[in-house]
């Protein structure tokens, strides 16, 4: 699984953030070491942006069949998300709480929706931001925020990964 996810980050960060960190010893590569002192864990979610948050929940639910939490308002997030469950792992949708929400501003470029962010775990968020920073990985913000799991979690701006926006949650 970690090798799986690994390929997966590289191409999703092509001439990005993999372009820059020296390639670990296959022994830990095949652990999901990403650093010294922190790894590299398995994908969380893939976040979707709905314009419609109440129709994608019904879509997943009724017509795919998938267990769908209810809405929950992240107002430190500008968002309202739904997890889809997936077994083995999860879809967020995410639907703009105001006109100042990132995702408001993703949607009127995107009026359909579509895929926002990945979202993968660490074992040490702290390391692995200290790491980042050190290899000039920008991220939006100073320090992680408590995301929708009630865990820290980080963005790591797309310019760095390859055009994709790479969300990184503590285990």
């Amino acid at each position: 699984m970690a090798q799986v996810l690994r390929a997966a980050v590289a191409a999703a960060c092509a001439g990005g953030l993999l372009s820059r960190l020296q390639a670990p010893p296959a022994s830990q590569a095949s652990r999901g070491v990403a650093g010294a002192v922190w790894a590299l864990g398995r994908l969380n979610h893939v976040a979707i942006a709905v314009p419609d948050l109440e129709k994608a929940r019904a879509f997943y639910r009724d017509v795919l069949g998938a267990r769908v939490s209810q809405v929950s308002p992240l107002p430190e997030h500008g968002v309202s998300v739904v997890f889809v469950d997936l077994g083995n792992t999860k879809m967020e949708l995410l639907h703009p709480l105001g006109s100042d929400s990132p995702i408001a501003g993703f949607l009127q470029k995107n009026k359909a929706g579509g895929m926002h962010h990945v979202c993968i775990e660490v074992d040490d968020i702290k390391a692995a931001v200290r790491d980042l920073k050190d290899k000039k990985i920008r991220s939006l913000s100073d320090e992680a925020k408590i995301g929708a799991h009630g865990k820290p979690v980080i963005f790591l701006h797309p310019k760095d990964c390859g055009g994709v926006l790479v969300e990184l949650e503590q285990a």
